[in-house]
């Protein structure tokens, strides 16, 4: 059955080409803030072992809100390492030290780099590509990594 979403395929398929690359950021930052729960070893080890696990949930819960916006405008969500690593604003390189500092350090930098995707296309979808809908979803996920920056960045103080 067809979608009666009323999106042009042109703007369709362009939203979901940013979500597909949000996708695989997510997807990226969720690998590595698990590494970071994994093996992060330090005098703050109980605090912030409980916090990484709170943004990996987190992280896991955007990623399968991101998937499901994507189903619904009727493309795909391929779930494929190799796509993500090709697809992904991030680099998959962690810190060469195992403290928490350094964890927080390299995950911070990558919810900024979320956000300023994130900023970059709220308008785009809903100005360029008229869609009102997916504007306010990724505004809605832009708010989360701010969140989740503010907390890992009061940690470093």
């Amino acid at each position: 059955m067809e979608s009666n979403i009323k999106i042009a395929e042109a703007n369709s398929q362009a939203i979901a080409t940013e979500l597909l690359k949000l996708f695989a950021d997510e997807q990226v930052l969720y690998t590595k803030t698990r590494n970071a729960y994994w093996n992060m070893e330090d005098t703050h080890f109980y605090e912030r072992e409980k916090l990484f696990d709170e943004q990996a949930n987190q992280l896991t819960a955007i990623i399968d809100s991101i998937a499901k916006r994507i189903r619904t405008m009727e493309h795909y969500a391929p779930a494929s390492l190799k796509y993500f690593l090709e697809i992904t604003h991030l680099t998959e390189v962690a810190p060469d030290q195992n403290d928490s500092s350094a964890y927080i350090k390299e995950l911070l930098s990558d919810h900024d780099s979320i956000v300023i995707h994130c900023k970059e296309n709220a308008h785009r979808f809903t100005s360029e590509f008229k869609d009102a809908a997916a504007g306010d979803f990724i505004k809605d996920i832009l708010e989360k990594h701010e969140n989740m920056a503010w907390v890992l960045r009061s940690h470093l103080k």
